[in-house]
């Protein structure tokens, strides 16, 4: 599996690092399978940052042994389980078993105005499923384990052309 990391620096070794905000699945180290994604990351965190580059950074994993060797939560969907999840995560009360993945559909800055009514209490879970629907969602896989780290290869960075 080819994973990104967007950033504004090269990350050749990813690092576990505590976060100073809560987020969709927790503490762990961030990528997707979606370039386009990482890339619009990347851009984000330059700007916010205003140093370094917009830099993609670029993984591979081998799936098949990593998920058979760590533990993994894996959400197909933004369903029930998945909201219930993000939600717990981003305000803070997650304090259900740890992974050493997580994968997923990502609650992303689309989506911040659907998940702020439902935490308001605005929208119910139901109308928050269906909003979340037609949505287009992008994917997460969160390494949140020393471990899961273990099994991350560096492959490079994402040409400065096709950024």
């Amino acid at each position: 599996m080819i994973l990104y990391h967007g950033s504004n620096v090269v990350v050749s070794s990813p690092k576990l690092i505590q976060q100073n905000r809560f987020l969709d699945f927790g503490f762990g180290f961030y990528t997707t399978t979606n370039k386009a994604q990482a890339i619009a990351f990347a851009d984000k965190v330059y700007k916010r940052r205003k140093e370094g580059g917009k830099i993609v950074n670029i993984y591979e994993v081998d799936e098949q042994k990593a998920f058979a060797e760590c533990s993994v939560l894996r959400f197909d969907s933004p369903d029930e389980a998945w909201l219930d999840f993000v939600s717990d995560n981003r305000s803070g009360n997650y304090e259900g078993k740890a992974f050493d993945f997580v994968y997923g559909p990502v609650a992303n800055d689309d989506v911040y105005t659907t998940f702020t009514l439902y935490s308001a209490g605005i929208l119910t879970k139901e109308q928050t499923l269906e909003a979340l629907k037609i949505k287009k969602l992008y994917n997460q896989l969160v390494l949140s384990s020393e471990k899961a780290l273990s099994y991350l290869k560096f492959v490079g960075t994402v040409p400065k052309e096709e950024l």
